[in-house]
């Protein structure tokens, strides 16, 4: 008897292998079978007569088979099957490809359901490769589910089908009404909404669009509501928390944006501003910095920092990287070097705890390193620490007033959670300042985010040129190449980014260091090359970012790991191979790695695909550079998940709700705070407390 529990490999018709396949996508039980949703439906819930058939359109056809055979074609080395199938009105030829065993599937005789695109052969009508399945005499029939009505389709793996995939949902529909409905009935009732396994029920085999609709939007409240249940959740928990209030230095914070080498803009004071304010109350600050890349966030937050330290409390700024926050380390000791104040870098890599201590005083820089202190002397002993993860997994701070975390998006709510709990008095709660270059619309932050306030940067630094952007041909490829010889004498460096296909797949970094050994020996030996990548350790690592940002390096051959936050003022061109295999989100974060002073940057796009739908959207970031325009874009062409990396952890996976609707993510948000209202603990709803525990475990780092 089938389970939901029920493994995969004891459903009909799975084996070893096709159990393999099926655990590649995720299923390994018979809910995840039912969770597995379609991304989208072909429409054959008109059934044809073969005499209406007009060539270029999709149809659905019932009839009978006259003719069934295989053939041998020597000139396209392949074994074709054909068969000649009728109904009342005419007869049309069907082709397979290299399917012989549907001749013993199928016979003379037998009654077919056929679903594809009609074509014009030489004055006659063929359908190539239509799905098929054989239906009893009567052409309406139920269970049809691979050629009549609204027909789902699902993303697949290698030699895995549609087919088997919806088989296999079929067997195991009925299990949908054993799925706990975990959300509340009033609110399924003042959101209008359908059970959840009716809505399972309608997703996989919907009888017209209404039922699609009507799933989805099930579905996909679900999924908002659960993040704004767990962002009420946060902001409950924070309104009963106390923090150190942050008295503003008006003048010494005058004295300090006047010795900064550039002007701050409007956008910069305003967020700013903000802040000072929000810091300077009892209750813990939580707020959102969002800003384009290169737009001037840290800078915001170092103004923030400053104020902290003048008070003679701990601020932290937590970076993803070990390189990101070395280089914040570099930039804040560069901005504070005038004034009395230590600052910390603690990472942690090869296996061990790294840190460093400066001391700033008017200009004079003492360097105190690990050969004379431990981490928590450097720790106590600044007022300032950046560092990665190592500030959650190994340190106490003594007195920390301000958490700062850069690309918020890839730290988990535990994670968040973890670093403000570290305050050095468990009853005063850090404020948080989450700043992020992820091009996020403001009604999607307001959904993902719901527990923080939202501050805008919307402006470039002045001086700023625009990135000129180009799709290069191949055939003009040596003209970049050429290019850039002449870029590198003017004594600008440039980056050169190859696509990692998988975060495990070996040939990511394999081809870094093939494009490194051709551009090194073939076609620059002239030229000081690096290279960089995520295997390398990190002293590797830190080396090649040395040199590069000395100068020593002209051209950087490296993966995605300089996509955030890296700073190479005069780096004026970034060359990316392999441009279809980012999103537009991610491409545009590559081209904010040039860009970042005076001088004129361009950002050359190369890709061996050139189907019209690549080159249509590549030339999307040639034409614009708003980020968040482009995320908008970038959601059309490829879906949620490609355009904000929602399967990494730490960022809620959306499997069926726009990232777009935003009255939807509005609802949601509203049922969320009734329920927090009615009861904080959640105890009148134990289904929902077991499902927000569920989630909380699924959305943070391990």
């Amino acid at each position: 008897m089938l389970t939901l529990d029920t493994d995969i490999t004891k459903i009909s018709r799975v084996g070893a292998a096709t159990a393999k396949k099926l655990k590649k996508i995720g299923i390994e039980t018979a809910e995840n079978l039912l969770f597995y949703f379609p991304f989208r439906y072909d429409d054959f819930s008109r059934l044809s007569k073969i005499e209406e058939l007009k060539a270029g359109t999709s149809a659905n056809i019932v009839g009978q088979i006259e003719l069934i055979q295989n053939k041998r074609s020597f000139k396209r080395r392949m074994n074709i099957t054909e068969a000649l199938v009728s109904d009342e009105s005419d007869t049309i030829k069907i082709i397979w490809f290299n399917q012989p065993f549907i001749a013993k599937t199928l016979r003379v005789g037998d009654n077919v359901s056929l679903a594809g695109k009609v074509e014009d052969d030489y004055g006659s009508f063929v359908m190539k490769s239509p799905a098929y399945e054989k239906i009893p005499q009567t052409p309406f029939i139920k269970g049809a589910i691979h050629t009549q009505g609204l027909v789902p389709n699902y993303h697949l793996t290698a030699n895995l089908t549609n087919k088997q995939i919806r088989f296999l949902i079929k067997q195991v529909i009925g299990l949908a009404d054993k799925i706990v409905d975990w959300l509340p009935e009033e609110i399924k009732k003042s959101a209008k909404l359908i059970s959840l396994g009716e809505a399972i029920k309608k997703i996989h085999f919907p009888k017209n669009q209404d039922d699609i609709n009507k799933a989805k939007r099930r579905l996909a409240f679900s999924e908002l509501f659960l993040i704004q249940l767990q962002s009420q959740l946060l902001r409950r928990d924070g309104s009963q928390s106390v923090s150190e209030p942050i008295k503003f230095f008006e003048g010494e914070t005058k004295k300090f944006v006047d010795g900064l080498l550039f002007k701050l803009t409007d956008s910069q004071r305003k967020a700013a501003w903000r802040i000072l304010k929000d810091i300077e109350k009892e209750k813990p600050m939580s707020r959102l910095l969002e800003g384009d890349v290169g737009s001037g966030k840290t800078v915001v937050a170092a103004i923030a920092m400053f104020n902290v330290a003048l008070n003679g409390k701990q601020a932290v700024l937590m970076a993803p990287t070990e390189i990101l926050a070395k280089q914040h380390f570099e930039s804040l000791c560069k901005m504070f070097a005038r004034w009395d104040i230590k600052i910390g870098l603690v990472t942690r890599s090869d296996k061990k705890l790294n840190y460093e201590l400066r001391i700033m005083n008017n200009g004079n820089i003492e360097n105190k390193n690990e050969k004379n202190h431990n981490s928590l002397f450097i720790i106590h002993n600044s007022q300032i620490i950046i560092g990665t993860h190592a500030l959650i997994q190994d340190v106490e701070f003594k007195n920390l007033a301000l958490a700062v975390i850069d690309e918020q998006h890839r730290f988990g709510v535990e994670q968040r959670k973890a670093l403000v709990e570290k305050s050095g008095d468990k009853k005063i709660t850090p404020h948080l300042l989450s700043m992020t270059a992820t091009p996020i619309p403001r009604s999607l932050a307001l959904a993902l985010y719901g527990d923080l306030d939202i501050s805008i940067i919307n402006e470039m630094p002045l001086g700023r040129k625009k990135i000129l952007t180009k799709v290069v041909a191949e055939e003009n490829r040596e003209k970049a190449y050429n290019f850039i010889r002449e870029e590198i004498k003017r004594g600008r460096q440039v980056f050169v980014i190859c696509p990692l296909i998988d975060l495990s797949d070996k040939l990511g970094v394999k081809s870094v260091k093939e494009e490194f050994i051709k551009l090194d020996k073939k076609i620059f030996p002239e030229i000081k090359m690096g290279m960089l990548h995520g295997k390398m350790k990190s002293k590797e690592k830190e080396e090649i970012m040395g040199k590069f940002l000395a100068g020593e390096i002209k051209i950087l051959v490296s993966t995605s790991v300089v996509e955030v936050g890296v700073d190479i003022p005069n780096a004026s061109v970034i060359m990316i191979e392999g441009a279809d295999r980012f999103g537009l989100a991610q491409l545009h974060q590559f081209r904010g790695r040039v860009g970042r002073s005076k001088h004129q940057s361009y950002c050359f796009l190369f890709t061996d695909n050139d189907s019209d739908q690549t080159i249509k959207r590549l030339n999307a970031l040639v034409n614009c550079d708003d980020g968040f325009a482009l995320a908008k874009m970038d959601l059309k062409f490829r879906g949620p998940g490609e355009v904000y990396g929602t399967l990494q952890k730490g960022f809620p996976e959306l499997k069926i709700a726009s990232l777009f609707d935003y009255e939807l993510m509005k609802a949601a948000k509203e049922e969320a705070e009734k329920i927090i209202k009615k009861d904080a603990s959640l105890n009148n709803w134990p289904e929902l407390q077991v499902k927000i525990g569920e989630f909380e475990r699924q959305t943070h780092l391990e």
